[in-house]
């Protein structure tokens, strides 16, 4: 898995050293490169954590207002995150890709045949013709067991571009690697024990006090580097809040996790390193400038939206309260339409009831006496139509059939009638 994952790195990183010619420089620009390639995600990781420390205010209101029901207050607070479209747990999962990559850029700085010049496995395995020739010229296979294995390409890397004319032909990916830079051999893997080293001889103790110092260079800027980022993005200082302890232990342990790597890895890995903290000093620097202005700017619009929807609750609440003192029950604001709705349904209303009474008059002339039945009513189930119903609300069928009969003859046929009934 790891391999895979090197293997576009150890292309990148061949490519670079071809391009410069210097395997110190080649790890500078690779530094680079990555940290320019990742800068989309550390924009949006950046700014979501900035996002988050500007709601620490709304949300400690909500924990204020939602003491001791915990249940509302994820709710809440779910909700705060929608409305502001932002993920919290995407500001720590973003900072975590570079990572993979310093594991990435470890297998291909101890692998440089295979990951950087793309060499066969093959060709380096026993009985390969690689191995063979090595073996030839006398490359000590025997001193490196155990630990040392896993940095015997390196070794292998050096000896063959020692003796490279006798390794031609054997592969066209073969190149030459120079590990040296600034007087310091990357391969080389630093020693802390400085009191151990031989400082009778110059050439011996400067280049083991400068591989010891790149450790310690990249610890500092590893510092500095968090210390930025926290001063660029004011974390939560409260000492009870799990989230300000988080950031505290993290300014330690990332500059100490810098100081381990720096002393059991080659010293390529701590070049990288420095220039990977140096880089993200400038990328904290200058996000933090353009996301201040634009979160700024969104706060005001924010606050002002809210200042207008808290006026006009307040306009509206006067209104109410102004109404009520004047006795008044109908607000003059009230559209258009909903009063024309509201007094046509009064007048059909008001026709059905005069429709109810001239129909009951007739009855009685005719001397029709009918029980009292409610309108919901249909045979002995007394609700069937629901305890609401009207009959008359929007007028009925018998109404309808009405329409359809001149008045004239309508009452002349039910006065017929009532006059048939008085004379028997």
């Amino acid at each position: 898995m790891l391999k895979a994952i090197a293997k576009p790195f150890g292309v990148l990183l061949g490519w670079l050293y071809g391009l410069t010619g210097s395997y110190g420089l080649s790890i500078i620009a690779f530094g680079i490169v990555v940290n320019l390639i990742l800068l989309p995600f550390m924009m949006k990781s950046k700014r979501s954590m900035m996002q988050t420390t500007r709601l620490q205010p709304r949300i400690k209101e909500l924990e204020r207002r939602h003491e001791g029901n915990r249940q509302k207050l994820n709710e809440e607070m779910q909700k705060l995150y929608r409305e502001e479209k932002i993920n919290p747990m995407s500001g720590c999962l973003w900072s975590l890709i570079p990572f993979p990559i310093l594991l990435a850029l470890y297998e291909v700085v101890r692998s440089p045949l295979t990951s950087m010049m793309r060499v066969p496995a093959e060709l380096l395995a026993e009985g390969g013709l690689i191995y063979e020739k090595l073996l030839a010229l006398g490359f000590p296979f025997e001193e490196y067991t155990g630990r040392a294995a896993y940095y015997i390409q390196i070794h292998e890397a050096k000896f063959i571009s020692g003796n490279f004319s006798e390794f031609a032909g054997i592969s066209d990916n073969l190149v030459p690697v120079d590990f040296s830079f600034l007087g310091l051999d990357l391969s080389a893997t630093p020693n802390w024990k400085i009191f151990d080293f031989d400082w009778s001889d110059k050439a011996v103790w400067l280049p083991a006090l400068l591989l010891f110092m790149v450790p310690i260079i990249s610890t500092g800027f590893s510092y500095l580097s968090m210390y930025v980022s926290m001063k660029m993005t004011p974390q939560e200082t409260d000492p009870n809040n799990p989230a300000a302890a988080t950031s505290k232990n993290m300014m330690m342990i990332m500059p100490l996790m810098s100081l381990w790597i720096g002393f059991i890895m080659p010293a390529a890995m701590g070049i990288y390193w420095i220039v990977n903290s140096i880089a993200g000093i400038i990328r904290d620097f200058v996000l933090t400038k353009i996301y201040t202005k634009q979160l700024d700017k969104l706060d005001a619009e924010r606050i002002e939206r809210e200042r207008l929807r808290d006026l006009e609750l307040e306009e509206k609440r006067i209104r109410t309260e102004q109404l009520r003192a004047e006795g008044i029950t109908q607000d003059k604001n009230t559209s258009r339409k909903k009063l024309q709705s509201s007094a046509r349904q009064a007048e059909e209303e008001r026709i059905a009831a005069i429709r109810r009474e001239e129909r009951q008059k007739k009855r009685e002339r005719l001397g029709i006496v009918e029980e009292e039945v409610p309108d919901s009513q249909v045979g002995n189930r007394r609700y069937a139509r629901g305890r609401a119903y009207v009959a008359d609300r929007f007028g009925t069928v018998s109404e309808e059939i009405e329409k359809t009969i001149p008045e004239d003859i309508s009452d002349e046929i039910l006065d017929d009638a009532a006059d048939d009934t008085a004379e028997d």
